[in-house]
Order: structure tokens, then C-alpha cells, then sequence
């Protein structure tokens, strides 16, 4: 492990295996939440079957220390980054050699753990440590609230545009770049990024208004 994070290379690896980690919780998550679509009884035990599995209740710790890992490693990437840069490359023009999303990384992934912050306290804390005996409850009543809307669905754009590049930049740092790959990886992720931000995004607007 600690080659992993003690050379380039090696960190880059690491940030790619624990976001590809996180790209499969979102795909999990946003199939549960789909299931408010069903109705509450559906929603409700698949929220429990979440919450009472015993390899689920070990793989929460993984993935709260996989998202802990994952920001923390981009925070130092990104500094690591900036500190070896030359002070003329201040003055280029940074659109002509990288895209938005790629130069504002480490500014979405900070918003983006602020909304986590917001969205444990208003979930998981509630479900896992309150009384709550309707989860679909719980979450279709958040819903109606406007700002918590609002918040929601700029907090899941912001994500998508993280994803954006940080899906090609997952596949790219463990080896996919040959241009024959690259073009589909490219595609893939911004098709995953518009997916994650819709999804997400649709469900609150529609219980709003629900």
C-alpha cells in the first residue's frame, strides 16, 4: 500500500481505485432511490434490507473510509500538482489546455463532501441512529421542501461535472489510454455523469411536486 502512495504514479492508482469504488456505491444507491418511484412499501424494505445486512453494515465503514480516501488523496494530488507547475504556466491559457471540470476538481469534490455532510445528517444519522419507522416517509417529506431541493439538484450537477472527467481520468491512470479505448471511455463517462446527475435529480424534482 504504501507504494501507492508514495510515488505519482502510485497515488494517481489509488485515487482511480477508490473512485471506481464510488462510481459502483452511486450506481447502488441510485437503484435504491429508484425504488421510491414504485412506491413505499418497495422503498422500505429495500431500506431495510440495507440496513439489517450483515456484509452491508461492514461495507458502510469501507465506504465512508473510501470516500475519506478519496477526497483527502485529491486534496493532496492537487496541491502536489500545483506546487511542481512552473509560474509561467499561470499564464497560459489553462481553457486551451484542459477542460472546466478538469481544472476545478478539487472545488466541486469540496462542495460535493459539504452536501455529504448535509445529506448524512438528514438521512443516514435520522434512519440509523432516530426514531424513524418510514423511511420513505422521511425522505419524500424532505422533498417537499424548495431550498433542500434546490440544494439537492445543484449538488448532484456538481457531480456530474465531477464525474465527468473523473471517470476518464480513473480509466486513463490505470492504463486506458490507447486513443482506440479513450474515445469510449470518453463517451461511456460523460453518459455515466449525465445518468448519476438526472437520476438523482429527477427524483427529488418529482416528489416536490408529487
Amino acid at each position: 500500500m504504501s507504494g501507492l502512495t508514495t510515488s505519482s504514479l502510485g497515488r494517481k492508482v489509488a485515487m482511480s481505485l477508490s473512485g471506481f469504488f464510488l462510481i459502483t456505491f452511486l450506481l447502488v444507491h441510485l437503484g435504491i432511490n429508484l425504488t421510491l418511484f414504485i412506491g413505499a412499501d418497495t422503498f422500505n424494505a429495500a431500506s431495510h434490507f440495507m440496513a439489517t445486512n450483515p456484509l452491508i453494515q461492514v461495507m458502510q465503514y469501507v465506504l465512508a473510509a473510501g470516500f475519506v480516501f478519496h477526497i483527502f488523496m485529491g486534496i493532496w494530488l492537487e496541491l502536489k500538482n500545483r506546487a511542481s507547475r512552473p509560474i509561467k504556466y499561470a499564464k497560459n491559457n489553462a481553457a486551451a489546455n484542459s477542460g472546466w471540470a478538469s481544472r476545478n476538481m478539487i472545488y466541486t469534490g469540496i462542495l460535493i463532501l459539504l452536501f455529504i455532510i448535509l445529506h448524512l445528517k438528514d438521512f443516514f444519522v435520522k434512519i440509523k441512529f432516530g426514531e424513524v419507522h418510514d423511511d420513505y416517509e422521511l425522505v419524500t417529506e424532505l422533498f417537499k421542501n424548495p431550498i433542500y431541493v434546490l440544494i439537492y439538484v445543484i449538488a448532484f450537477i456538481l457531480l456530474g461535472i465531477h464525474l465527468s472527467h473523473g471517470f476518464q481520468s480513473a480509466f486513463t491512470s490505470v492504463g486506458a489510454r490507447a486513443p482506440k479505448y479513450l474515445k469510449y471511455v470518453k463517451n461511456i463517462g460523460m453518459a455515466f455523469s449525465y445518468f448519476i446527475a438526472l437520476g438523482f435529480s429527477i427524483i427529488a424534482i418529482y416528489f416536490y411536486f408529487a
